[in-house]
Order: C-alpha cells, then sequence, then structure tokens
C-alpha cells in the first residue's frame, strides 16, 4: 500500500466536491490565499517602485519571490513535523489544509452562475458574473465572448486549482502544495506584461510555467477522459488531437493544453484576442474551425466534461495508491 499522503489527498479532494469553499468559515477566518496576496502584495509595494532601473525591479522580483517560496516550504515543513506528532489528528489537519487549496466545486460554481446569469439576466448577468472569475474588461464581452472565457476559465483553473495542487502535494506533501499556491497566486497577482509588473513579475511568470508544465498535460489528458466519459469516443478524439495540434497556439506554454483539449471536446473555437484594463492580448484561435459563438448549452456541456475528469482524477490517486 502507498503513501498515507495519496490517502489524505483523495479525501481532501472529495471533500473539496461535496464542499467546496465554505462560507460560514471564510467570513470568519481568512483564506490561505488571501494571505499568500497580502504576502506578495507587502513585498511588491515595497520593492517594485518606479524609481528603480528595470533590471533593479527584476533583481527584486526575482528575490522576492524566491524568499517567498522558501518561506512556504519551510512552513510547510514545520506544519508536517507538528502533525506528525499528534498522530490520527495530525493526518485531519493536514487534510483540511489540502482541502482548502482545491478548487473544484467552487470553479464549478463560479462558472455555472455564468450560465445562469446569462439565463436569468441576459447580458449583464452573465457580465456580472464573469467579472467575478476573470481579469478581462467585461464591459466589453458580448454574449459569446462571456461563454468563451467561462469556459476558458474552467479548462485552464482545472490545471492551474485542481491538477496542479493535487500533483505537487502527492509529490512533496504540504511544502509542495503551499508553495505551488504561493507560486500561482504570485502569477496571477503580478505576473503580467503591463509598465508596472513587466519586470518585477518575470522571475514568477516564469517560474509559475515551470511548475505548471506537467500538470497542464496531465489536466490535458484528464479532460479527453472526461470527453469520453460525458459526450463519447469522438469527442475524447477530437480533445486529444486539437490539444496535440493547437495547445502551441497559446501565448501561455501550459494553458493551451487543457484549453486546446476542452475546445475540442465540445467543438467550440476557444482564444481570440483578450481585452484588459489597460491592455489588449492577442490569443490565436484554438479549435478555430469549432462552433465561434458559444453559448450557455457550450458552457454546461464544458462542466459535464470538467466533472468527470475530476472524477478519474481521484480515481488515479486510489490506483496509485493500491498500486504502489
Amino acid at each position: 500500500m502507498g503513501d498515507l499522503t495519496l490517502i489524505v489527498l483523495f479525501v481532501a479532494l472529495i471533500a473539496d466536491w461535496y464542499l467546496g469553499e465554505p462560507d460560514i468559515l471564510w467570513s470568519r477566518f481568512p483564506h490561505p490565499v488571501v494571505v499568500f496576496g497580502k504576502a506578495i502584495s507587502f513585498v511588491e509595494k515595497r520593492f517594485n517602485l518606479v524609481t528603480l532601473s528595470n533590471d533593479q525591479r527584476f533583481r527584486n522580483g526575482a528575490f522576492a519571490i524566491s524568499g517567498l517560496i522558501i518561506a512556504s516550504i519551510l512552513s510547510g515543513l514545520l506544519l508536517e513535523s507538528m502533525f506528525t506528532k499528534i498522530g490520527v489528528a495530525g493526518w485531519i489537519l493536514e487534510g483540511f489544509i489540502v482541502f482548502t487549496l482545491l478548487a473544484q466545486r467552487s470553479l464549478i460554481e463560479h462558472v455555472q452562475a455564468v450560465a445562469d446569469g446569462l439565463r436569468q439576466s441576459g447580458l449583464a448577468g452573465g457580465r456580472k458574473a464573469i467579472a467575478m472569475i476573470v481579469g478581462r474588461n467585461p464591459d466589453v464581452l458580448e454574449r459569446p465572448a462571456v461563454c468563451r472565457a467561462a469556459i476558458e476559465t474552467l479548462a485552464e483553473n482545472f490545471s492551474d486549482g485542481v491538477v496542479a495542487p493535487a500533483f505537487w502535494y502527492a509529490v512533496f506533501g504540504l511544502p509542495g502544495i503551499i508553495a505551488y499556491k504561493m507560486i500561482n497566486t504570485a502569477d496571477s497577482m503580478i505576473g503580467y506584461h503591463n509598465e508596472r509588473y513587466e519586470h518585477f513579475g518575470k522571475a514568477a511568470a516564469k517560474i509559475d510555467d515551470l511548475a505548471n508544465w506537467l500538470p497542464a498535460r496531465i489536466s490535458a489528458l484528464l479532460i479527453v477522459a472526461g470527453a469520453l466519459i460525458a459526450n463519447g469516443f469522438q469527442s475524447a478524439v477530437n480533445a486529444f488531437g486539437v490539444a496535440l495540434r493547437d495547445a502551441g497556439l497559446h501565448r501561455s506554454p501550459n494553458a493551451g493544453w487543457p484549453e486546446a483539449a476542452m475546445a475540442g471536446a465540445i467543438g467550440v473555437a476557444l482564444g481570440g484576442p483578450r481585452i484588459y484594463p489597460g491592455e489588449t492580448v492577442q490569443q490565436a484561435l484554438l479549435n478555430a474551425s469549432g462552433k465561434s459563438n458559444p453559448d450557455i448549452d457550450d458552457i454546461e456541456n464544458a462542466i459535464g466534461i470538467f466533472a468527470p475528469a475530476c472524477m478519474v482524477l481521484m480515481a488515479a490517486i486510489a490506483i496509485i495508491w493500491i498500486i504502489f
């Protein structure tokens, strides 16, 4: 039988699937990712000064993210040491931390909210819901763009919010998952190509690319499996083929894998220009021959693939534990 770490991960995934992010808990205590965000904001405000040269800002950013990663690893090691000493209670506490750093249920709820918003309140409702989960300017998004953004978010965050944290916990335990969430949070906050973050956030963005390289590709395979279960053989073949063909068209070395797989699985074209506050990012189309005007049914089709993909992940963890 394998390491108990995999059992903790399996149980945490199940708990996250059914419980998501309990409002009663996070209305009283800060979510760990909020704590990470405050630490990142603290160092950014003090070391990303406009009076510094670009090279100095890059060095400061590299030192800052390195320090935050080291602090995350040390925190994980300290917690593991404490939990080991208290037996079963320690495993429960460790499982709770892992549970808080996964995002299956909350991702489904946020993306479903976009479909519900469009259905109940039209474009205004969809824009309001999509603004909660993407950094794009919602005021310029038409209905197909809102749907496209929701599907892309679901696919990309399947990797960032589910597969990658599970992977790094399985490999390195609490130090792995805590360090990964710090890296990913830093990338989401300072890993932008704009005047403020271009140099200070460059190291964080590169480290995030490395941390997500393998999980992103695993995520694409899981989406293929989810497509097979939800939609049948042809959907899975399309998902696999489009991922292989189009993943490299994405401006990110990793996000293209789950997004292209999802685009092929549900038969829509994803990507295209993205308008953020202050900048427009050019993005090639993934599965360009697919449906160009996705709608509510396509969002829900994507959720229908996401769900079994999560189940396959859980099953794979259980099988690995039994075998090894």
